[in-house]
């Protein structure tokens, strides 16, 4: 029995250099891919973790509201009306704003985003928020995200060393006057596409930082649970039908696909990452259909010969397929394998959660061998047109 080398496999070897030229240009692309869906799944994941981390069943937001770095107030009653619909166990009010935080080292101010709830109701489900809520109930006292972007200092590295609370200054955007606050506390949050960093606080120390500009009556969220057993959907039901509109519900994964949609369709970055992955499939296909064509080009006298000895076109395209195929796997290996390291520099340097997913994996993959397939079947015209007698 003997071995039969693909025709397809030998072409491409006869040219070494062209073929890596080629297989370079395909891991570009492969690289490009995964770091446009890295990014789309950074942004879709950052924006959503204060919700995944969120403990409730069924939240109230304002009818205006767009995303939690955008929100908009509503009165605080609409969430205490809930309370007097059967099923509905207890509810918490959130407050969320921006500041501005004063690095203790070079005194300069970033914006931060700032978690304001009630201590004995905590409604973030994060185990360091657990283990530390007694600190936030003292007055002042405050959580500091150690996953927060490097412009506000070592605040987490000399908590960690020293296990002493540091002061550290908040800023209202609207005044010039800061508030002195105490970090009491280390969780792990992390930034997003809208948020440096994040402050865990009680509804009181929050509204020592906001003095003038948010009234106890105005809330962001609310967050309510459920009686055990309970059938959300139907107080959900129930809830919309009798509240009135100037709010509105969701359960916890229609809140986080709200706000996955408001990024991916009313945002310029949601927009700009659709359309570079889409531009980068045209973009790949014009590519492999030029390496194609080029490497057809150049091996137009052997295709000639097998057609002349009796190969018919069905013959020529699969090897043109089966070239295409092996460039679409030499080219993904390496790119996949430069994309993982990127991965990890990008993590390491913006602090977003940019991580290789097997489902991006298999996504990159399948379309890299269809957008060479695609470009093979671009390539076909030539072959099909080609006339042994025009050759020799």
């Amino acid at each position: 029995m003997t071995f039969k080398i693909p025709v397809a496999w030998l072409q491409l070897i006869r040219n070494k250099a062209r073929t890596l030229v080629a297989i370079s240009g395909i891991a570009f692309l492969v690289i490009l891919m995964f770091m446009q869906l890295g990014f789309q799944d950074a942004l879709y994941s950052s924006a959503t973790q204060v919700h995944h981390n969120l403990r409730g069943d069924l939240f109230l937001v304002s009818s205006q509201y767009k995303s939690l770095t955008a929100s908009q107030s509503f009165f605080r009653n609409r969430l205490y009306q809930a309370l007097g619909f059967e099923g509905v166990e207890t509810v918490c009010p959130m407050y969320l704003g921006f500041a501005k935080f004063k690095n203790p080292q070079t005194g300069q101010k970033y914006s931060i985003y700032v978690i304001g709830f009630e201590p004995g109701k905590p409604v973030m489900d994060i185990p360091e928020v657990k283990q530390n809520i007694d600190k936030i109930k003292i007055p002042d006292v405050v959580l500091f995200d150690r996953n927060s972007r490097p412009e506000f200092g070592k605040v987490a590295q000399r908590f960690e060393e020293d296990k002493t609370e540091q002061i550290i200054e908040i800023f209202p955007f609207d005044s010039l006057k800061g508030y002195r606050v105490r970090v009491g506390g280390l969780f792990s949050l992390g930034p997003s596409f809208g948020v440096d960093g994040n402050l865990i606080v009680s509804d009181s120390t929050f509204f020592r930082i906001f003095p003038t500009g948010r009234s106890a009556e105005m809330i962001d969220v609310g967050v309510i649970d459920l009686k055990e057993g309970a059938n959300s959907q139907k107080i959900l039901e129930g809830l919309r039908a009798n509240l009135p509109n100037d709010i509105n519900i969701f359960t916890k994964e229609g809140f986080i696909t709200y706000e996955k949609e408001y990024w991916a369709t009313r945002t310029p970055i949601g927009f700009i990452l659709s359309l570079m992955l889409t531009m980068a499939s045209v973009v790949g296909i014009v590519i492999v259909y030029q390496i194609l064509y080029s490497n057809i080009s150049t091996q137009i006298t052997a295709y000639a010969t097998l057609k002349a000895i009796g190969y018919e076109n069905k013959y020529l395209l699969m090897v043109v397929f089966q070239q295409a195929f092996i460039l679409a796997i030499l080219g993904y290996i390496p790119g996949a394998a430069i994309s993982v390291g990127l991965y990890d520099f990008a993590m390491e340097s913006t602090k977003l959660p940019i991580m290789m997913s097997f489902h991006n994996s298999v996504i990159v993959l399948i379309s890299i061998i269809l957008m060479c397939i695609t470009s093979g079947v671009l390539t076909i015209g030539q072959l099909r047109s080609t006339d042994p007698a025009d050759i020799f």
